[in-house]
């Protein structure tokens, strides 16, 4: 049998929230409730929803390989040259390019030791060696971080704010650390749920990108532009790595309806702004019932909280499947009595609150009893 790269053996498939469909047939439920994955629960823009219909025609042709139209509109928005901007089948695909370009056979990667998974798949798939560094509070240790840094240092991630935390860095510290980081190691800044963050704490770091030709800012569409499932995310770094990244990317990696959606959703700031609002007001209202049922969570700057429910997580995840809601149980990212959910809508919001409770009512009447 013909066996694959060593590498290969120490990574596991990544394990994605349960499908609606499945859980429809497994439990015989009609209705769900998908709390797990940080998908916009208040749809994409009208204007994406008319330009996908439009360019529908356009199938049989394959993409512009640059997306140069998707690119000017982008980086006049953001004021930066479009020659910056490298486009993915999601941001994930820009980290795995990443990877696949600067990392050698024994380079080590700094990154925090709860965060986002695909960066220490894409280090070891590539022969790298994942330096994963302790948790502060849910938070990024910089400090620790820094003196993870060494001769054989590659890249450092950050992802602020933090999947699956939801929690951000504080400015000042964030930005001491990007002085800090020697300009021949890679610092990535995974900022996919940047359109979230309303913190006075929180660092925009676009302005440090000509400052910084180490620096690699990632965003992405699937988030707060709900346009999770056509795939598209970009990179924002100078313009000699755009170019090393253009020469290992697939020719065609972003399609055509991704590319016109996603241009036609930068011309719908109300949508976003509505869905930012919405969030918003999830939020309050899950932090505000997490307060009042006594429940400690993550300070989050996401459209997600992970909150302490002092009961394994595999059990509260079960109890809930049960009443047909998906969230992320937290002993899967090392938190064993967190679960993390997603911000939905007020009535999806209330159904999860009301089944929660039900759930630690029922374990405490079980512990009195006993």
């Amino acid at each position: 049998m013909v066996q694959p790269r060593q590498q290969i053996n120490q990574i596991a498939m990544y394990s994605p929230g349960k499908p609606v469909e499945e859980l429809k047939r497994e439990k015989g439920l009609s209705k769900i409730i998908k709390m797990a994955s940080n998908e916009n629960p208040f749809g994409y823009s009208p204007r994406a929803a008319e330009a996908i219909q439009a360019e529908m025609k356009e199938i049989p042709y394959y993409p512009e390989v640059t997306a140069p139209l998707l690119a000017e509109k982008l980086a006049n928005r953001l004021e930066v040259s479009p020659d910056q901007i490298l486009f993915g089948s999601g941001s994930d695909e820009i980290i795995r390019l990443l990877t696949r370009t600067y990392i050698n056979e024994g380079d080590e990667v700094v990154m925090a030791g709860v965060t986002f998974p695909r960066y220490k798949t894409n280090v070891i798939i590539e022969g790298g060696v994942p330096v994963e560094v302790e948790m502060k509070e849910g938070t990024h240790d910089l400090d620790a971080m820094y003196q993870a840094i060494n001769g054989k240092t590659k890249i450092v991630f950050v992802c602020n704010p933090n999947n699956p935390t939801g929690t951000i860095v504080e400015k000042e510290a964030l930005k001491a650390f990007i002085e800090k980081v020697p300009s021949d190691v890679m610092l990535v800044m995974d900022e996919a749920y940047y359109e979230y963050a309303d913190s006075p704490q929180y660092l925009e770091t676009l302005p440090l990108l000509d400052q910084h030709k180490n620096m690699v800012i990632l965003r992405t569409f699937s988030k707060v532009y709900g346009l999770a499932a056509l795939r598209i995310g970009y990179g924002l770094m100078c313009t000699d790595m755009v170019d090393h990244l253009r020469k290992v990317k697939e020719p065609f990696n972003v399609n055509r309806l991704a590319q016109t959606a996603a241009s036609a959703s930068l011309d719908d700031d109300e949508f976003m702004y509505e869905s930012i609002s919405l969030n918003r007001e999830g939020r309050d209202y899950l932090n505000d019932s997490f307060g009042r049922m006594n429940l400690s969570y993550f300070p989050t700057q996401t459209n997600f909280i992970m909150v302490d429910v002092s009961e394994p997580a595999e059990e509260v995840h079960e109890f809930l499947l049960n009443q047909g809601i998906i969230i992320r149980p937290g002993h899967l990212m090392g938190y064993p009595t967190m679960i993390r959910v997603t911000i939905g809508k007020q009535e999806d919001n209330e159904r999860f609150i009301e089944s929660l409770q039900s759930f630690l009512e029922k374990n405490k009447s079980n512990v009195h009893q006993s």
